[in-house]
Parts: C-alpha cells; sequence; structure tokens
C-alpha cells in the first residue's frame, strides 16, 4: 500500500513541472541554429544615446581643487561629501532629439559623442562663465541583468569595456547549481551561447558587454531529488496516518 502510494505521489509531480522555470529556451521559431556567431570584441569607448542619464561636476583652475595642493578640500571635507550627494541629485537626460538641458549654458548636443569628446565639448561651453573649467561627466544608467543560477540581479557597468567574465563575477559567479556550458547572452533581436565550461570556450567568448544586456545561466534540475524534497511532507503525512492506524488496531 504504501509502495502505491509513494508512486502515485511521484508521478503527480512529473519532471515536466521541474522545467518550468527554465527560461530562454529553444523551439520552433528559435533553433540553435539562429545563435548569433560569437567574436572576438575589441575594446571601444561608449558612445553616448539617446535616453543616458548623465552626473556633471564641474570644477574652475583646470580641476585644482580635485588635486588639493594645499589641502583645502580637508578642512571641509563633511560639507564636500553633502555637496557631492546634492549633485548626483541631479541628473541630466538626452533627449530623443540627442540634446540634453544643462544649467548655465543651455541646450546641448551630444549623441554620438563619446565621454571625452562630450567633456572637451562642455567644457568650452562652460569657458564663458568660469575660468579654465574642467568637466567630468559619469554615465548613471548602464546596467545588464543577470537571470537564472545566480538569482535575479542589476549588475551596473561602471568600466566602458566590461567583459561577460566580470559581470557574471560580479553576479556572485558560476556555483555548483549552474551550467557553466549554457551561458546565453541576449542583446536585442541577437542571443550568444557561451561555454566557460573549457578553457578554450572562454578563449572563444572574449565578449564585451553593453548596456541592456540580459545575461542568463541556466541552472541544473534534478527532478526526482526535488520531487522527493516536495512530497517528502506528505509521506510523513502518510506515515503519520499509517502507524495511527497501526496503533488503533492494536488496542
Amino acid at each position: 500500500m504504501i509502495r502505491h502510494i509513494f508512486l502515485f505521489l511521484i508521478v503527480l509531480s512529473s519532471c515536466k513541472s521541474y522545467k518550468q522555470d527554465i527560461l530562454f529556451q529553444y523551439d520552433k521559431k528559435f533553433t540553435e541554429e539562429d545563435l548569433a556567431e560569437v567574436t572576438e570584441s575589441v575594446d571601444s569607448n561608449y558612445i553616448l544615446q539617446p535616453n543616458d542619464v548623465l552626473l556633471l561636476d564641474v570644477f574652475t583652475n583646470k580641476g585644482e581643487r580635485l588635486i588639493d595642493p594645499n589641502f583645502e578640500m580637508l578642512q571641509g571635507a563633511v560639507a564636500g561629501g553633502q555637496m557631492q550627494q546634492q549633485r548626483d541629485i541631479f541628473q541630466y537626460i538626452i533627449q530623443a532629439d540627442g540634446s540634453v538641458l544643462f544649467p548655465l549654458i543651455g541646450r546641448q548636443n551630444l549623441v554620438g559623442m563619446t565621454l571625452l569628446e562630450a567633456e572637451v565639448k562642455i567644457a568650452e561651453e562652460f569657458g564663458d562663465v568660469y575660468i579654465d573649467p574642467f568637466v567630468k561627466l559619469r554615465i548613471n544608467n548602464r546596467r545588464v541583468f543577470v537571470l537564472g543560477a545566480p538569482g535575479g540581479q542589476v549588475i551596473p557597468l561602471i568600466n566602458e569595456n566590461t567583459q561577460l567574465v566580470e559581470v557574471l563575477a560580479l553576479a556572485g559567479g558560476v556555483e555548483l547549481g549552474a551550467k557553466a556550458q549554457n551561458i546565453k547572452l541576449i542583446r536585442g533581436d541577437l542571443v550568444y551561447e557561451v561555454d566557460l565550461s573549457t578553457i578554450s570556450g572562454m578563449q572563444k567568448t572574449n565578449l564585451i558587454v553593453e548596456p541592456g544586456d540580459i545575461v542568463y545561466v541556466e541552472p541544473w534540475r534534478r527532478p526526482w531529488l526535488e520531487s522527493l524534497r516536495d512530497i517528502s511532507p506528505a509521506l510523513s503525512l502518510v506515515a503519520s496516518v499509517l502507524t495511527l492506524v497501526v496503533v488503533i488496531q492494536n488496542l
């Protein structure tokens, strides 16, 4: 009787139910042949695009205050930190037409420029207001999304040329429950499949991630073990009921 109950519970928790959380599987509309070819990436500077969020810092005298030769900043370190936090609140969004509205210098068109080119342009504009301005721009919305075995994480791209391996390391690495040979990088309509289980596979996949990329690390699935784990409370209940029946019969 117990054997029949056990088999019945195993059938109820079929193997298919433990594959429902596997994402980005192949189907009739997208097969393995549709994967984009992985090529060696070349380091390049990020090009500003519409909807980028910028943080702006402007310093006078060619940024003398950043160097602080007379240790003036140490005296006002607390106040300086508060001012930096206030500056970070003000973010400047590149509009659909490629322009950004800055204080004092008005609207500037920055789309298609690198950060360095944009900094030079803005410094020239601030030259009419400040003496020898030094400008630092930061992009505040560059990030990639990691799903699967490492859990759902949003990884900010601090460096301009961040490799896929670095993103995985920031997400916690490829742990025991992850398939190192089945890592997908999704970039718009392109899908790359990465194999990090071998050195040769890693050498062929020196990918540099881009903002908005989705990195998916497929987790391992052990249906029978997970089935046993899920039905163990039911088995305990059945065992308790059978024990109670036996005790009652022996009274």
